[in-house]
């Protein structure tokens, strides 16, 4: 399935008609604006994007329950985009290892164009359909897997024939567009559209459009990272310790995850080499590294399980 056509005119005027294509009035005179007036102009604008993502929210909830299901059968998740929306993608499947300690295969961006488009356009990739479907099977996505299209207009070929190609492998599949009834939707299983309008820069998707892909994917990463079991309360435990802010961090969270003071936090830390749920364990069950280890990984690397009682209460100090 495709939005274009042999018509040249046919396939322009469907671009044309686009909502993110538009040239709102509005905008007309922005180029004869103060800064500071130009600022507020930009900074209403953008403020209209949470409503819009507030209103894809159902749609968002059932896509990542069921991208859930899936990494926990053992897949992994795939982001495909081209320009701006590639690049949000790479950002949010660069932040996963760290911030969560994923396996460096399970969230990862496909680009058209490749790493050559991670830092600056690469034209005329986004309209190689081929390409995105060998970019799908150079992954190898399978029926556990999922993949993520993400494209402002919804049209883009790379993205649409991803999607289609990863679907006919039996993968999950999400669309995520900034228009309506787009044909990324579609192709995918869960549709979720956030239409933004038009943009004060006529057709600059790296505006509002970009904005609201990185809410979305920032929802999709985080709530299945959540969901997942690698976060407690609000913390992030799973979180790599890679420098002296993020030692900071650590102690503070084993410190208020458990009630200790931040020189046993620290020293807890130390024995379990920065693992910080390892080290929330040994404090929590008086346990030494080992011992947490293996009540972590009974628990299915779930810190929540980890602490629970024999009655199944969470948290308590063992004495």
């Amino acid at each position: 399935m495709s939005d274009t056509t042999d018509d040249p005119d046919r396939a322009h005027a469907a671009l044309a008609s686009l909502a993110t294509e538009q040239a709102d009035p509005r905008y007309a005179s922005i180029d004869r604006l103060g800064t500071l007036e130009l600022a507020r102009t930009m900074n209403e604008a953008d403020a209209t994007v949470p409503a819009a993502v507030a209103r894809a929210l159902p749609e968002l909830a059932e896509a990542i329950d069921a991208v859930v299901a899936r990494l926990e059968a053992g897949g992994r998740l795939r982001y495909v985009g081209a320009g701006t929306a590639g690049r949000v993608a790479l950002m949010d499947a660069a932040e996963c290892p760290p911030t969560f300690s994923t396996p460096p295969d399970l969230v990862k961006a496909i680009l058209a164009g490749g790493r050559a488009a991670e830092g600056g356009a690469v034209e005329g990739t986004e309209d190689d359909a081929d390409s995105g479907k060998a970019a799908v099977a150079a992954e190898d996505v399978g029926p556990d897997d999922v993949v993520v299209g993400i494209a402002a207009s919804g049209r883009t070929p790379f993205v649409v024939a991803a999607v289609r190609e990863a679907r006919r492998r039996g993968a999950l599949t999400v669309g995520l567009s900034c228009n309506t009834g787009t044909v990324l939707s579609r192709e995918a299983e869960h549709a979720i559209e956030i239409p933004v309008g038009p943009e004060v820069v006529a057709g600059s998707t790296r505006l509002k459009s970009g904005t609201a892909q990185k809410f979305a994917l920032n929802m999709i990463s985080t709530i299945t990272m959540v969901k997942l079991g690698r976060v407690y309360r609000n913390h992030m435990v799973d979180m790599r310790v890679l420098n002296s802010k993020l030692a900071d961090r650590a102690v503070r969270m084993v410190s208020e995850i458990t009630g200790a003071d931040e020189g046993i936090a620290e020293a807890a830390l130390d024995e379990a080499g920065n693992r910080i749920k390892t080290a929330v364990v040994m404090i929590e069950h008086g346990v030494d590294a080992k011992s947490a280890d293996l009540a972590l990984d009974e628990a299915g690397g779930r810190l929540a399980r980890a602490l629970a009682d024999p009655r199944g209460e969470a948290g308590g100090a063992i004495a």
